[in-house]
């Protein structure tokens, strides 16, 4: 009798199995979230990319990483896991590439030329770029490696110009901080971070940063946990919606 109980109840448990195997099934998890890891100068257009992207992908989510590029491109040669990075030049997008870390080519998609940024109303009435030399005058730039950092580096050895500036930031939207607050006299910024701090600070463009113009490229990582929707974003960035909400934030084309 005992075993005759327990072939009984091991037959119920298998009925059970078989009921649970033929039922409904759950649904299906929820696509992840991707990371993007992108340029400081991109957080306003991409915000509004990113909330396009939630749109058309329901379910999805999307977590963004703003920093200075050359800083993004050292976290994940180090080791650091993303699914898209968008730098803000093509030095720091080659280093990335170069260490293997690319899933495919990357696409050039925007791009960006310096300006200078003063106190609203230009009180120390900088005009040129070589006033930005005069003695006095608190400036601020981006490090070397920036991307922002670099451009001015060839603005500088084209001109001859040299700059003695107070700070040298890791990311354009520290500079641009840095006379928002009041804390510098001027900085050296992109189109696009004057036109996101509209009447906070006044422009002063200058021709001399036309030969030194960024170029910004996009690319999904080989490492990317969500490889899927990183296409779609990238897709997304590089199309004509993409380009319309860059355009408005004050990208240029590639």
């Amino acid at each position: 009798m005992r075993r005759i109980a327990i072939l009984a109840v091991g037959f119920s448990a298998m009925l059970l199995a078989v009921g649970v195997g033929c039922g409904p099934k759950p649904p299906a998890s929820a696509p992840g979230k991707i990371v993007v890891f992108a340029a400081a100068s991109l957080k306003p257009a991409f915000t509004q990319i990113g909330q396009q992207f939630k749109t058309e992908n329901p379910g999805s989510g999307i977590d963004f990483e703003f920093a200075g590029s050359s800083e993004l491109a050292t976290q994940l040669t180090q080791g650091a896991t993303a699914d898209v990075f968008a730098s803000a030049d093509t030095a720091q997008m080659d280093t990335v590439a170069r260490a293997g870390l690319l899933a495919g080519n990357p696409v050039n998609f925007a791009s960006n030329t310096l300006v200078i940024v003063t106190a609203p109303g230009n009180p120390k009435h900088i005009g040129s770029f070589a006033d930005l030399a005069r003695p006095g005058l608190s400036v601020v730039i981006c490090q070397k490696p920036v991307p922002c950092g670099a451009a001015t580096q060839r603005v500088e050895d084209g001109t001859g110009v040299r700059l003695s500036p107070v700070s040298e930031e890791l990311s354009v939207t520290d500079v641009l901080n840095k006379v928002t607050t009041g804390q510098a006299d001027a900085g050296l910024v992109y189109v696009t971070d004057a036109h996101s701090a509209a009447d906070k600070v006044a422009t002063v463009d200058f021709p001399e940063a036309r030969s030194a113009v960024n170029v910004y490229p996009i690319a999904v990582l080989k490492r990317a946990p969500q490889p899927g929707p990183a296409q779609k974003f990238v897709a997304l960035v590089t199309g004509d919606t993409g380009r319309k909400l860059l355009a408005q934030a004050g990208f240029a084309a590639p």
